[in-house]
């Protein structure tokens, strides 16, 4: 996949192959280590390491900001789902669960780039348990069982790069917000961006 950089970037910027062609001609980028390590060569940045790192470093501030109580529990999932809220950005379009009972393109429907989170079906009142975390690109599962939440958003994150894709426009602030808070990838802020960003470093 080294040799072949130059050649597979030069496609996938000209060409804007759709996500099942790229998928098709090249099928190890879509591998965990692969989406890393195709970060890495675009952006000389650790995806996985600097993201973990940037959540931990960010997530304390924004659950005070977004003043929720019942979500302690589960910390850096809580900070993930809430940025496209606070952000006023369409968290519908980014996050979605599912029955594993659904079939699969009913799943994926209408759903550009995001998390699908599918959940078992139980007959008890207890919560449903999480069956698999996936990635989504053009409704297609790109990558799936994954461990939680925040793993899924990195590698969709890192596959954006990978693949040359544009933030989906309801979707931007947040993903400017990853972008150019957590992984310090450019300086140029909206002002949307540039106020969370200036909360986060009170």
């Amino acid at each position: 996949m080294e040799l072949t950089f130059s050649l597979r970037r030069k496609e996938i910027v000209e060409l804007q192959p759709m996500v099942s062609e790229a998928l098709e001609r090249w099928p190890a980028l879509f591998c965990e280590a692969e989406i890393r390590e195709e970060f890495y060569r675009i952006t000389n940045k650790n995806l996985m390491d600097n993201f973990r790192a940037a959540l931990h470093q960010h997530t304390w501030m924004l659950l005070r900001l977004y003043r929720t109580s019942d979500i302690t529990a589960h910390r850096q999932t809580a900070a993930m789902k809430g940025l496209p809220l606070y952000l006023r950005d369409s968290q519908e379009k980014l996050f979605r669960n599912c029955l594993d009972t659904d079939p699969e393109e009913e799943q994926t429907k209408g759903l550009t780039v995001g998390i699908l989170t599918v959940l078992g079906v139980d007959n008890s009142a207890a919560p449903q348990s999480v069956v698999s975390v996936a990635v989504v690109v053009e409704e297609e599962i790109v990558l799936q069982d994954l461990p939680d939440l925040p793993t899924a958003f990195a590698y969709l994150f890192g596959l954006i790069y990978a693949l040359n894709l544009k933030y989906p426009k309801d979707l931007r602030y947040t993903f400017e917000t990853v972008q150019k808070v957590f992984m310090e990838l450019g300086t140029d802020l909206s002002a949307r961006v540039r106020s969370l960003k200036n909360k986060l470093l009170q």
